[in-house]
């Protein structure tokens, strides 16, 4: 009908997003701030500087380890053959010792190269590592208690004793590296059972 004017056909000019900051015109979105799920612009140069950081003291971290890995070997080879004059179980168990220690600061440096990769703290190398530590002092308790065994000495005692919490520590060692076994491959499993 001519002169009436129907609601449908007026059309609402759309309200500006108050939530959008508006350019100093007034036109329209800001184009120069930063977009919802972007950083500022300064702090990719700070960033990566950081990262660069962290990559080098990692990097002198592990090259320390490896380092002081190698020494150890070579030290135990060396006093290997030279000990073995004073008898075999004693340069045996002292290579033992050692190689043991090579063993620890390999875990260290396995640590060290799945952080800088991964980019987090990956906690399995580090579990490996306390349990080796572990199985290495209950080793050297023990030896040390063979010469004490069978006398009321508490020497004795205080090595039995040593030797249950080192390895109770064992034990929680082992647990805690079987469950963050399991945790990491769950996603796996999960992508198996959903492909089947």
């Amino acid at each position: 009908m001519p002169g009436v004017c129907h609601p449908e056909a007026v059309k609402a000019e759309p309200e500006p997003d108050s939530k959008q900051p508006q350019s100093a015109d007034g036109g329209g979105p800001e184009e120069g701030g930063p977009k919802e799920g972007e950083e500022e612009p300064i702090a990719h140069p700070a960033d990566r500087a950081l990262r660069l950081a962290e990559n080098a003291v990692y990097t002198l971290a592990g090259a320390l380890l490896a380092g002081g890995a190698v020494m150890v070997l070579v030290a135990v080879g060396y006093h290997l053959i030279l000990d073995i004059d004073e008898g075999v179980e004693k340069s045996i168990t002292t290579a033992l010792d050692g190689l043991l220690l090579v063993f620890i600061l390999l875990e260290l440096l396995a640590a060290v190269r799945a952080t800088m990769t991964e980019h987090k703290l990956v906690a399995e190398p580090f579990l490996v590592a306390g349990l080796i530590a572990a199985i290495k002092e209950i080793i050297v308790v023990s030896l040390g208690a063979k010469d004490t065994m069978g006398k009321d000495s508490p020497a004795f005692d205080d090595a039995m004793v040593q030797i249950s919490v080192l390895g109770g520590i064992v034990l929680l060692l082992s647990v805690a590296t079987y469950l963050v076994r399991r945790k990491e491959r769950e996603p796996e499993e999960q992508e198996e059972a959903d492909a089947a």
